[in-house]
């Protein structure tokens, strides 16, 4: 490979990772309460997504300023009572009205870890987390034990009673972009890093390579069925199914973009909304073998 090649790829990289880097700490003006959805991506940084249980039609998008839904081909609308920054935003498992989130208040400082018990309206924090109040930016809660929650700040740190009480089980881990808890083992955590796909198989305290590839995974998630998806630096989208892991290449047609939030429709496994860095919102009807744009600023 010649120098101007590694040379391009390596700024490739940067400005990945700074991009990562951005959409978890620069602020935009407020959006208002009622968007398009291209309007919305230019106006805030997206922080997860979630498709709605009661109506599979209906998008939750996490963003820096409050959490907003959208129903084709209608707005995408402010649902939280507030505009504060969502990080870490995951769904309950099994319970539709059920949200955590952990993050920043608009005024500055941090959330906690944070929970909505009303469909992602109103907010509370339900513990401040070890050496908190905590910034949960990578976060997710077991789909084998929705009691088991990970989340990490300095360090990975775990509750094993649904958020109340934290304890941080291992040292900080380099580099860490994503992380996702196995469906099938409340113990298994995958973690997504610049280094590429690690693995916990005790509870976050101690890891090991889960792919080959040495690359930077920007994603990684795992629906209620035990399959894995990872999206590698140049190496496009990964599926796995638990507790095997035998990787196949779904998908690397995404150009210049690189996926960083992903969800499943919890009644149709092959229905997947994926927003990239760009940033754009993706959607597919085949597990991620092929995408089309929904929107894009």
């Amino acid at each position: 490979m010649n120098g101007t090649l590694i040379q391009a790829r390596g700024l490739r990289m940067a400005c990945v990772m700074l991009a990562l880097v951005g959409a978890a700490g620069t602020a935009r003006s407020q959006p208002a309460a009622s968007l398009t959805l291209p309007q919305l991506l230019a106006s805030t940084h997206v922080h997860g997504l979630a498709v709605d249980r009661r109506d599979p039609a209906r998008l939750f998008i996490a963003t820096h300023h409050g959490l907003y839904a959208f129903t084709a081909p209608g707005p995408a609308r402010l649902v939280s009572n507030h505009q504060n920054d969502l990080m870490g935003f995951t769904p309950h498992p099994t319970d539709p009205l059920l949200f955590f989130a952990s993050g920043h208040p608009a005024a500055g400082g941090n959330l906690g870890f944070i929970a909505s018990t009303d469909g992602g309206i109103a907010w509370k924090q339900l513990s401040p987390g070890v050496s908190g109040p905590v910034d949960f930016h990578q976060m997710d809660i077991s789909k084998a034990d929705p009691k088991v929650i990970y989340g990490n700040f300095g360090g990975i740190q775990v509750s094993r009673d649904g958020g109340l009480n934290w304890k941080r089980v291992g040292e900080p881990v380099r580099g860490i972009i994503d992380l996702a808890a196995s469906a099938k083992d409340a113990n298994t955590l995958y973690l997504g890093t610049k280094d590429g796909l690690l693995v916990s198989r005790d509870g976050g305290k101690t890891v090991q390579p889960a792919l080959k590839e040495a690359k930077a995974v920007t994603l990684v998630e795992v629906t209620r069925d035990g399959t894995v998806y990872a999206f590698v630096y140049e190496a496009g989208l990964l599926r796995a199914k638990e507790p095997e892991l035998n990787w196949e290449r779904l998908n690397n047609q995404f150009g210049e973009s690189v996926l960083l939030h992903l969800a499943a429709d919890p009644a149709d496994g092959a229905r997947l909304f994926a927003v990239t860095q760009a940033p754009e919102l993706l959607a597919s009807t085949d597990s991620g073998r092929t995408w089309r744009t929904l929107a894009k600023p």
